[in-house]
């Protein structure tokens, strides 16, 4: 899929949905669409116990959708997933494979880095081309209770990183609408959510709680990466005032 379908001028901001383990593709765009009514801005695809061939089949649908609805895709963990696709970006952890080379392969690709709590990975990450960084566990994480903890003084650090003054900061562990406000206050432009949203009976009211986190915060403070075409936010998400 060519850069000119890609969602390139939307801010990656917000509330930013990850993807349970459901292998119902019909009931997963269902609870993606409902999320988007209430807010998310970006999804990531996070399926660590299907086949390549599921995974991939998951990919095209969601990427078909997150077009529709103005939501910015992410794949985990694989770059060469993500350019086959036509996602928006990728997101890279310790053991996921070589920043520089997905930069190299994807010159359009979003890439986003998992920094855990360590500025010095940040600061690598940003070198080696990543325009994202991930901090976490802020919390407690169901999703992974064994994370190493990140605590929310490390965004304010991070944003003090040379070259880091306009990279989207994520935060990931353990959020929900009770303690978002106290990570975007911190600091961060994103917040990664699995089961908080999606295991939750109202998926749009979750979003909607997790949204109104960055009412009083400034959102977006890092641009775009720079392409040549643009894609709109979905009229039909409210606005972070």
């Amino acid at each position: 899929m060519t850069p000119s379908t890609l969602n390139t001028s939307t801010s990656l901001a917000g509330v930013y949905g990850l993807t349970p383990e459901w292998d119902d593709t019909d009931r997963l765009i269902d609870g993606v669409r409902a999320a988007a009514r209430g807010g998310m801005r970006v999804l990531q695809l996070r399926r660590k116990l299907v086949t390549p061939e599921q995974r991939r089949a998951q990919a095209l649908a969601l990427r078909d959708e997150t077009l529709k609805l103005g939501v910015l895709f992410i794949i985990n963990d694989d770059w060469r997933l993500a350019l086959d696709v036509g996602a928006d970006g990728v997101h890279l952890g310790r053991d996921d494979g070589d920043i520089a080379a997905a930069r190299a392969a994807g010159p359009h690709l979003r890439i986003g880095a998992t920094c855990y709590n360590e500025l010095p990975r940040a600061q690598a990450a940003l070198a080696a081309g990543a325009d994202h960084l991930a901090f976490g566990a802020v919390f407690g994480s169901p999703t992974k209770p064994a994370a190493v903890h990140a605590p929310l003084s490390l965004f304010a650090q991070a944003r003090a990183l040379p070259g880091a003054a306009h990279v989207p900061l994520v935060a990931i562990g353990g959020i929900t609408p009770d303690n978002a406000a106290q990570v975007t206050a911190a600091g961060a432009d994103a917040l990664a959510v699995i089961s908080a949203l999606f295991d939750s009976a109202d998926i749009e009211a979750t979003a909607r709680r997790l949204h109104q986190a960055f009412s009083a915060q400034p959102v977006g403070s890092a641009g775009a990466v720079p392409a040549a075409t643009t894609s709109a936010i979905s009229p039909a998400l409210p606005p972070i005032l």
